[in-house]
């Protein structure tokens, strides 16, 4: 005999039925998760591009830091937050702007993109005072070149301007970033980045600093970095003779000093 059914509380909460689940994306593998929407394009490549392992040779340079050390200008961490500000306040916008010319030139037909790189090579050659600074910059140039082909390839490195040494760093980076995907707010930031990580790196080696808290410098200055670059993505299609022209006379005093030295750690 079937119980008689039980009539309804009105006064219980009426219960929803559960949500049907969203059908599964057909273009992701089993069990994946979906891409986060926030997360930009790219931000694997600028990882990959701003590490210090990536094999640009920009390890081996201690951006001027060496020879501060050595006059007795760097001993300790107050000291090395002053050089990295300085740093970011001059180093910092002339090689993220040439980074961001360079890389807007890129994308130019192929006889006006060669012009106007060249061009900018040339600019930032006539920024750069010290003999020592404009090898190590076209060093550093010419290995990122090589690490950029070997990693992206294509023909858009064809374009980057002939020299002994190789070309400007910047430059090289601005094509790198170009051909690696990346925005040119990305390839900007990473130039600005990098102009505080090899002397941040350097003065660990160099006077047995905390990491940890060399890093905490690091971290202090992110929201400068990000200005720079902000700053430098946007003023990538001015005219070469229109980027930043910061100097620093102190460094090329250093530099000049370091070059002449028959044993020292870093190359710059």
């Amino acid at each position: 005999m079937d119980a008689p059914a039980v009539p309804a509380d009105p006064a219980a909460p009426a219960v929803a039925a559960p949500a049907a689940a969203a059908p599964a994306d057909p273009a992701l593998p089993a069990g994946a998760a979906p891409a986060d929407p926030a997360l930009p394009a790219g931000v694997t490549t600028l990882l990959l591009l701003a590490d210090g392992r990536f094999p640009a040779g920009g390890h081996a340079h201690s951006a001027g830091l060496e020879a501060a050390v050595a006059a007795g200008r760097v001993t300790g961490l107050p000291e090395l937050a002053a050089f990295l500000r300085g740093r970011l306040a001059t180093a910092g916008p002339v090689t993220a702007a040439f980074a961001a010319a360079a890389y807007a030139r890129s994308a130019g037909p192929g006889l006006q993109r060669a012009a106007g790189l060249a061009e900018l090579d040339a600019e930032l050659d006539a920024r750069t005072a010290a003999p020592a600074l404009r090898l190590a910059s076209r060093r550093q140039g010419r290995a990122l070149l090589r690490a950029g082909r070997a990693t992206w390839g294509g023909a858009g490195f064809d374009a980057a301007p002939r020299h002994p040494d190789g070309c400007h760093q910047p430059i090289a980076l601005g094509l790198t970033g170009h051909a690696a995907g990346l925005s040119v707010a990305q390839t900007a930031l990473v130039g600005a980045y990098g102009v505080l990580t090899g002397p941040a790196s350097a003065a660990v080696r160099l006077l047995g600093l905390d990491p940890y808290r060399t890093q905490a410098l690091l971290s202090g200055l992110a929201g400068a970095c990000d200005e720079v670059a902000r700053a430098a993505a946007a003023a990538a299609d001015r005219p070469a003779a229109d980027l930043p022209a910061g100097s620093a006379p102190l460094a090329d005093i250093h530099a000049e000093v370091h070059a002449s030295w028959e044993v020292r750690l870093f190359a710059s």
